[in-house]
């Protein structure tokens, strides 16, 4: 089964979808901070300013992602579970806070899903990522 985007959600980049489920997993493509289609938030993460000033962007990716994930489900349904979570982050050579700026992400899904939210998960440095994003967000879910 695959989704649609739903007015406010973004929209895939190229030929992909943003879920797509097997049986009660979903997988979600990667989702970067963007609100009505613009990045809130441009260029690599700079090592020398403070974490805090990119937690938006982290939150608002984790939260485009979720709501992929939530776009399959079946009426009666909700997503669970996050199984996984890949956090892509675009920075500087000097960067060494990518566990850090994933902690925002994770704290958001713990929020939503209280224990369901807390999931295995990795953060990789990378050196850039689509259209000048900070940061993308990639989840593996239940629903049920």
């Amino acid at each position: 089964m695959t989704v649609s985007p739903a007015p406010g959600m973004p929209a895939p980049q190229g030929r992909y979808v943003v879920a797509k489920r097997r049986g009660d997993l979903v997988f979600t493509a990667g989702m970067t901070p963007r609100q009505a289609g613009t990045l809130i938030l441009e260029g690599p993460v700079q090592s020398g300013e403070p974490l805090e000033q990119y937690r938006p962007a982290l939150i608002l990716a984790c939260s485009n992602a979720l709501d992929a994930a939530r776009g399959l489900a079946l009426p009666g349904e909700s997503v669970c579970g996050i199984m996984s979570m890949t956090v892509f982050i675009a920075s500087d050579h000097e960067f060494r806070a990518h566990s850090q700026l994933a902690d925002y992400a994770s704290e958001y899904l713990y929020q939503q899903l209280g224990d369901d939210g807390v999931c295995a998960r990795a953060a990789v440095g990378v050196a850039t990522l689509p259209s000048g994003a900070p940061v993308e967000i990639q989840l593996v879910g239940t629903i049920y």
